[in-house]
């Protein structure tokens, strides 16, 4: 059921703190730690407590949560000092797109050139 932890979700199990992770923020509603695989100096994923399979279903069953995910994100970007320089947030969606883990999650990446198009 979307909202409720899955037990065979990775995110999840960070969540709920079964999986170690490299945590850099956490509040009420969401965690963020830094990605395992680094795609730029600075690459942290930010996920909602809650367990939703994308950003869409994320934003259509609990904005709030959704907008505050964003706001983390920035947060953090101030907080890792890339603010200023730039910053991506990146939100892939299905295994076409590269989502591997099928909890709604963000990829905050910075510190160095990212051009546009990405990948």
């Amino acid at each position: 059921m979307a909202g409720e932890p899955q037990a065979d979700c990775l995110f999840c199990k960070i969540v709920s703190g079964d999986v170690p992770a490299t945590v850099v923020r956490e509040t009420e509603t969401v965690v963020a730690f830094r990605d395992i695989n680094p795609q730029a100096p600075t690459h942290i994923l930010v996920i909602p407590r809650v367990h939703h399979p994308d950003a869409a279903s994320l934003a259509a069953a609990e904005p709030v949560i959704a907008a505050d995910l964003l706001r983390e994100a920035g947060e953090i970007a101030a907080a890792e000092k890339i603010d200023g320089s730039g910053y991506r947030i990146v939100f892939n969606t299905g295994s076409g797109a590269g989502q591997t883990v099928f909890h709604a999650h963000a990829h905050l990446l910075g510190g160095r050139g990212l051009q546009w198009p990405p990948g």
